[in-house]
């Protein structure tokens, strides 16, 4: 029986990674063991890409450091930097060149990835008792300004699935691929409205994850976890056809598990869902750039709309942390409390 998707990019981020840190110090290798246990092979690629930038800079802009070679920087050279040489480093990483021609910028949110990553770099050793002083602590973390969460509405909601399933407002192009991947593209944004799970638990489906009698989907969620996901009758509704169009469907060797395939008949990927979610929604609206994320967020806001329960939307979303929920639809609680002023009358007319 083959490996599960969830085990197969497991196992190529593994090789990623080995890639990513062997031009690194050797005593990195130590650091990215120690976190295996906590985090997820993504999350330890990111880590990897944030420290290889991280070391760029020292040798290339650190006086002391220029002397070295990457791999020869040592930890005693870590603990000698100062708050200063960390606030230089995230001032560095707002524009940087990659490859020597290569431009890239990076805005508050990933300039406070890049902070983290580097805490828990410097935690780890610190911890370990390999290093006394941790400089990265004492850099206070970037205050990100809040942004209103964009979703879709809902009689756009109701406007792309129809558009999904009709296709009238896509380029001619795009019509002529259209009639051969409707019934799939109208289950796969059903699923994500109708759901909220997240674009790689939706391309790491299996046929046998569907539980069609009980409305269920079992998921992998972040760090492995497995849970099952309810549906309603509308997504039931769209997902019936493709499973009935899927059985007719020969894959290649290696994607007879997959649940949706790309035309090539192999397991569809991250990317080619984002430009799918792209390609319909640009039929709705042009002022929203919406994502897989953003279809989650409308389907949390509506679930959140109608329940009014944050713990219960929190659950279904997988969030770890209620905060990090609440700080989503924090715009939803006030209309709830707008709405509240008027709930308890203390004189009848």
């Amino acid at each position: 029986m083959a490996e599960s998707y969830h085990v197969q990019e497991d196992m190529k981020n593994t090789i990623k990674l080995r890639s990513l840190i062997a031009d690194l110090p050797a005593y990195t290798k130590d650091f990215f063991r120690g976190i295996e246990p906590t985090t997820s092979s993504r999350t330890r690629i990111a880590y990897a890409y944030d420290l290889r930038v991280f070391y760029n800079f020292l040798h290339t802009n650190n006086p002391e450091l220029k002397k070295k070679e990457i791999k020869d920087i040592s930890l005693k050279d870590l603990e000698s930097l100062r708050p200063v040489d960390i606030e230089e480093y995230l001032d560095f990483t707002k524009v940087y060149s990659s490859a020597g021609d290569e431009f890239r910028t990076n805005q508050t949110n990933s300039i406070k990835r890049k902070l983290a990553s580097l805490r828990s770099f410097y935690k780890y050793y610190y911890q370990k008792e390999m290093i006394t002083y941790d400089p990265v602590a004492l850099v206070a973390m970037p205050k990100l300004r809040e942004k209103n969460i964009i979703r879709l509405d809902t009689d756009e909601v109701a406007e792309l699935l129809d558009n999904v399933e009709s296709g009238t407002k896509l380029t001619e192009k795009q019509q002529a691929l259209h009639e051969k991947s409707k019934v799939r593209d109208l289950a796969m944004m059903t699923l994500f409205l109708g759901t909220g799970i997240r674009v790689s638990e939706c391309v790491g489906l299996n046929i046998r994850d569907v539980d069609m009698k009980n409305s269920g989907i079992s998921i992998h969620r972040k760090g492995g976890k497995e849970v099952t996901v309810y549906f309603s009758d509308e997504v039931e509704a769209a997902l019936l056809p493709y499973l009935e169009e899927r059985k007719g469907i020969e894959p290649l060797p290696g994607h007879e598990d997959a649940l949706f395939l790309s035309l090539q008949k192999k397991r569809i990927t991250v990317r080619a869902v984002e430009n799918l979610v792209k390609k319909y929604t640009k039929t709705v609206t042009l002022s929203k750039n919406i994502t897989p994320h953003k279809l989650r967020s409308t389907y949390g806001t509506n679930l959140y709309r109608e329940t009014g329960d944050i713990y219960l939307v929190a659950d279904v979303l997988g969030h770890s942390d209620v905060n990090t929920t609440r700080k989503h639809y924090a715009a939803i609680e006030d209309e709830q409390r707008r709405r509240a002023k008027d709930a308890v009358r203390l004189r009848k007319d």
